[in-house]
């Protein structure tokens, strides 16, 4: 199994960037799919996970400003990210996990995000 991330970068604050994770290699699909970061010096925290039932579950700090999708066909999560903050900068991780028969917990490599004041 293998989680791809892409969409991070470089930002202005105020802007907005979109993350996209596509799994590969999924036999059975997960039972939810959710972006998690860690910025420098800090412990991993979720931002927001989405279930396959359409379930959204956001972090205090990024309601409102973040928006998280998914595609059931394609096992792909996306992260619309607006109205950026300077905090919102750190390495954001996709995460498919899958709690019933053929349970599974896989993490992509991460990507990048820096907000700049």
């Amino acid at each position: 199994v293998q989680l791809v991330e892409s969409g991070g970068g470089l930002v202005q604050a105020g802007g907005s960037l979109r993350l996209s994770c596509a799994a590969s290699g999924i036999i059975v699909a997960p039972n939810a799919m959710g972006w998690y970061r860690r910025a420098p010096g800090k412990q991993r925290e979720l931002v927001a996970t989405i279930t396959s039932g359409g379930t959204i579950n956001y972090a205090d700090s990024v309601k409102g400003r973040f928006t998280i999708s998914r595609d059931n066909a394609k096992n792909t999560v996306y992260l619309q990210m607006n109205s950026l903050k300077p905090e919102d900068t750190a390495v954001y991780y996709c995460n498919a996990v899958r709690t019933t028969t053929w349970a599974y917990d896989h993490w992509g490599q991460g990507t990048q995000v820096t907000v700049s004041s």
